[in-house]
């Protein structure tokens, strides 16, 4: 039978088998299980077979898949044993993933199919390079060379890290001053952030939001004061041709392991301008980890600085180039070398130049230095010798010529990223890229190093065990569960710091989590939930199992999971703590002030504008005489007194006034005695224009008087609810007669021009043929009659007049913004091509 129909025959019943499987197990949401299972045993039964045999399936798979491989298969004995060894059954699937990758390139031609060996004589083939490290060379069982160390480090020491130096050369402080403490408040360091383009109050906001308050008492940095004065040697600000780096082949490097050859190597440093430095970091077999290496380049020469000497404290010697403010200190990707030179040998940097801030400046689509290398060199260096042991003495060859070539091609990368920094640099200092990248490398030579203390009750820190309950998605532990993982995470790290390991390597997390979710009964079955590596644990067994028991019964009344991270949640930010955030000296105040304290009560965008008193308590004031106010239309009857029809006093719904009487004329307006007047309701009618009621006129023209004089009510009689008293400007009689004469005589000389231009438009319209339409007819000296507004319609319910007349469109001033704002035209096309993905 051809295979290819054979094993697409056995491909086309997998799919059908998983298919139906799929279908049928969407029937059911998972979250009814439970359910089932307690109300139909024959169903509890059933999932319990068929979670037998899924398990026994999924397991024999992963071993299968692991043949042939490096990764050992997990067993899977239960459901819980998933979430156990999750992160070895990714690697396991990620494995697979890849094979199937090669097999596809290989099928499709994009690689050549490996051919079986022939018998053709001819020169033998060069060995692939392992794309993996040897576990030899990643896990070293070797004698720990901290214990020969001549200053050790106290790991149970909780007091502040002090820093390891004796002397300090190119000081602009002396050493007593540059030691001193401060208190440092969420662990922020102790110098200005104004030179890193950002306002100290606006980090002190963003580490509020990101935790609580917290004091801490930190040493200060030793060289803050130099740093922060440092200015850089003027060829950094030159573009100059790169100098070319010696051929790697042709020249040797020097390894120093002894003090005589790093005083010799510091005589050839001091007369150096720039030199390239790098470091590697063990960290597996200590609690704080170990500087194990050191590189130090010249244009001319290159030296490994093995830095596990027992004399290593003595390499303090070479601040006396490493704090030279006139030689510029090149490295790449520095954040963490700058903490571990000053925590293992004393050293510190002025005049850092970090190559990897000048890549983020430039925006390239690399920024490792692998990359770099790649684009001025084209040098390949092998990066899997970055997770190496370098603890290994002597010194593999392989791992020597990767040490070296760090640092060997640096300056010459140096030279090429700093023209094109100063190429594109522009006129503003402040905007430009190397200032910019000057900023930032000062930044990150101000980092100390700072000791980790265990926070046994809120597990916060980057040792504790709050994140990592949290990455483990661990919050269906039990009361008596999380009591035994705060403990054994406790004893672990007690007993990190006491042997100088790491706390991975005396439990691995998914054992610490494995002995939680089973909480064994006995010391044999906590001893069998212990990896092979876990030594110190298996020794420590009897300790660790009554350790256990006490936490279980202590946790029955103890805290849970969701009150300890309700408990940790970020609270929430007030005004009063934001005003001490950017406010340093309200922060020395015993009380926390109150958020009215902190409220203008001028805004500062209106200025002294009045503000709303609708919602205050107006307190009753007895005035000897009514109180009066002018309402917003009532400059149109300057000088008189509106007054209500007398039909409209029995409808006081349709009044379009409200009054401000006397308070003793009305006492049923306070019917308590202490209650303010109540606002009624009115309701404006629409109309052209309001007019006064006729009163008859001394004019000789007998019009109407627009501002008629004010009527004197009659004997006993008092102002109706529904009036409004508006003040008289003009007091005096004859004053007030005089601007009556005048007012009526500019009306009717407007009124006059006014008909004037109603005639001849008229008349122009009677020429051209046009008529008036829809019965329209001009009144012509007919006396405009006063508006009624007892029969005006409402204005809410009010609609608009339909006939004839042709009418222009009025103004609509938010016609434009009614669809909202239109968007930008397209400019530019997509353009057919490849893509691209950039690794970061």
């Amino acid at each position: 039978m051809d295979p290819s129909k054979d094993f697409k025959s056995v491909q086309d019943k997998i799919q059908s088998a998983l298919i139906a499987t799929t279908r049928l197990t969407n029937q059911i949401a998972a979250e009814d299980l439970g359910f089932q299972r307690t109300s139909n045993p024959d169903v509890e039964e059933q999932l319990d077979d068929t979670s037998a045999r899924l398990l026994t399936l999924a397991s024999s798979l992963i071993t299968s898949a692991t043949k042939a491989t490096d990764l050992k298969p997990p067993k899977l004995e239960d459901g819980d044993d998933v979430d156990v060894h999750w992160s070895r059954i990714v690697d396991v699937v990620d494995t697979l993933l890849e094979k199937a990758d090669t097999c596809l390139d290989e099928y499709t031609g994009m690689v050549k199919r490996k051919t079986a060996p022939t018998d053709q004589s001819g020169p033998l083939a060069k060995k692939p390079k392992p794309t993996s490290l040897d576990h030899a060379f990643r896990r070293a069982n070797i004698i720990k060379p901290q214990h020969a160390f001549e200053v050790k480090s106290n790991h149970l020491d909780m007091s502040p890290w002090k820093p390891v130096l004796t002397e300090k050369p190119h000081a602009f402080a002396p050493l007593e001053r540059s030691l001193e403490t401060f208190n440092d408040e969420n662990q922020l360091t102790q110098y200005s952030y104004t030179l890193f383009f950002l306002p100290a109050s606006l980090f002190l906001l963003l580490e509020k939001l990101e935790g609580r308050w917290s004091t801490i008492t930190e040493y200060k940095h030793p060289y803050e004061a130099e740093i922060l004065e440092l200015e850089y040697p003027e060829a950094v600000f030159q573009v100059k041709e790169p100098i070319k780096y010696q051929p790697i082949e042709t020249t040797a490097a020097t390894f120093v392991d002894t003090f005589e050859g790093v005083l010799d190597m510091l005589e050839e440093l001091k007369e150096a301008t720039e030199i390239a430095i790098d470091t590697e970091h063990h960290d597996f077999r200590t609690y704080t980890g170990l500087l194990s290496l050191m590189q130090i380049s010249t244009r001319d020469k290159d030296w490994i600085i093995d830095t596990l000497q027992p004399w290593r404290h003595k390499l303090e010697v070479l601040n006396e180039v490493f704090a030279n403010p006139k030689i510029v200190k090149v490295l790449h990707g520095a954040y963490m070398d700058i903490v571990w030179l000053q925590r293992d040998c004393g050293l510190y940097i002025v005049g850092l130049f970090d190559t990897f801030e000048a890549a983020v400046a430039l925006q390239y689509p690399g920024r490792s230095l692998a990359y770099l290398l790649k684009r001025f060199v084209d040098f390949d260096a092998d990066k899997k010798y970055q997770l190496a042991d370098w603890r290994i003495r002597p010194i593999p060859e392989e791992m020597f010529y990767y040490a070296r070539s760090d640092t060997h091609y640096l300056l010459y990368i140096y030279d090429s990223i700093r023209n094109e920094l100063l190429k594109q640099d522009s006129e503003d200092t402040e905007q430009s890229l190397m200032f910019q990248v000057l900023g930032r490398s000062k930044e990150t030579s101000l980092r100390r190093h700072e000791g980790f203390n265990y926070d046994a009750e809120g597990g916060q820190g980057p040792l504790g065990w709050y994140n990592l309950l949290l990455r483990q998605s661990a919050g269906k532990f039990s009361r008596e569960q999380f009591a035994v993982y705060r403990a054994v995470h406790k004893w672990r790290d007690e007993v990190a710091r006491r042997e100088d390991e790491s706390p991975l390597f005396v439990m691995s997390n998914s054992t610490l989590f494995d002995i939680v979710r089973r909480m064994p009964p006995d010391p044999k079955a906590l001893h069998s939930l212990l990896d092979v590596t876990s030594h110190i644990a298996k020794r420590e067994v009897s300790n660790l199992f009554n350790l256990i028991s006490k936490a279980k019964t202590e946790g029955e009344n103890g805290p849970s999971v969701a009150e300890v991270i309700r408990r940790n949640a970020q609270p929430t930010i007030g005004i009063a703590e934001v005003a001490q955030a950017f406010f340093p000296q309200l922060r020395t105040t015993t009380e926390t002030p109150e958020t009215k304290d902190l409220i203008s009560q001028t805004s500062k965008l209106w200025g002294k504008i009045a503000m709303s008193s609708r919602w205050e308590e107006l307190p009753y004031v007895e005035t000897p005489r009514a109180a009066q106010f002018e309402l917003p239309w009532a400059h149109f009857v300057k000088s008189s007194t509106l007054l209500a029809d007398s039909n409209a006093r029995q409808q006081p719904a349709e009044q379009s006034f409200i009054p401000l009487v006397e308070a003793k004329q009305h006492p049923e307006l306070r019917p308590n005695g202490n209650e303010a007047p109540v606002d009624d309701e009115f309701t404006l009618k629409s109309g052209l224009k309001r007019k006064a009621p006729e009163i008859e006129s001394d004019s000789e023209s007998g019009e109407v008087n627009e501002t008629p004089s004010k009527p004197q009510p009659s004997s006993g009689t008092t102002p109706s609810a529904e009036e409004i008293a508006v003040p008289d400007i003009i007091d005096s009689e004859e004053e007030r007669k005089r601007g009556k004469k005048s007012k009526r005589a500019e009306k009717k000389a407007r009124k006059q021009a006014r008909k004037e231009h109603q005639r001849t438009q008229e008349s122009a319209k009677n020429a051209a043929g046009v008529g008036t339409t829809g019965g329209m007819t001009t009144r012509g000296d007919e006396d405009e009659e006063p508006f009624d507004y007892s029969k005006a319609k409402s204005v809410l319910n009010a609609t608009r007049a339909t006939n004839d007349t042709s009418r222009a469109t009025k103004f609509n001033p938010y016609g434009m913004t009614v669809e909202g704002p239109k968007p930008a035209r397209k400019m530019h096309g997509e353009k057919a091509g490849k893509s691209a993905t950039f690794r970061k």
